[in-house]
């Protein structure tokens, strides 16, 4: 093989994984709420895991306990992560569980309020 076949051949085999990662990733509509109303999330799958992203915009409302929840295509909600984590950071990607059939909506929840701070909307149920 000479340089040309195989810089061909690598050129090919990274535009097939772009392309299949590209079609893999759903966004959602903006985070609308009264305290998360900034970015949005993205669906993506990873190593056949369903991960959830936040946008780089996305600002963490000033609540005392926010949390991650998804709401499935039935209405079954599903309470995962603490967004904020030590240090003031937060937990801006997370893998969802298995038990979890697919994502309709992704919540900002108060746990310490018990109050939904925003949300934002896929168009489709991801899985």
């Amino acid at each position: 093989m000479n340089y040309l076949t195989i810089l061909g051949s690598l050129t090919a085999l990274v535009i097939a994984l772009t392309s299949s990662i590209a079609q893999d990733s759903h966004k959602s509509g903006p985070f609308q709420g009264a305290k998360a109303n900034t970015g949005y999330v993205t669906h993506t799958t990873e190593n056949g895991n369903s991960v959830l992203t936040l946008s780089d915009d996305f600002k963490s409302p000033d609540t005392p306990d926010p949390h991650w929840q998804v709401v499935d295509s039935n209405g079954n909600v599903y309470l995962l992560q603490k967004l904020s984590i030590k240090g003031d950071k937060m937990n801006r990607k997370i893998t969802v569980p298995k038990y979890v059939p697919d994502i309709a909506k992704v919540q900002i929840w108060c746990a310490f309020a018990e109050t939904n701070l925003g949300e934002a909307a896929f168009e489709h149920a991801v899985k």
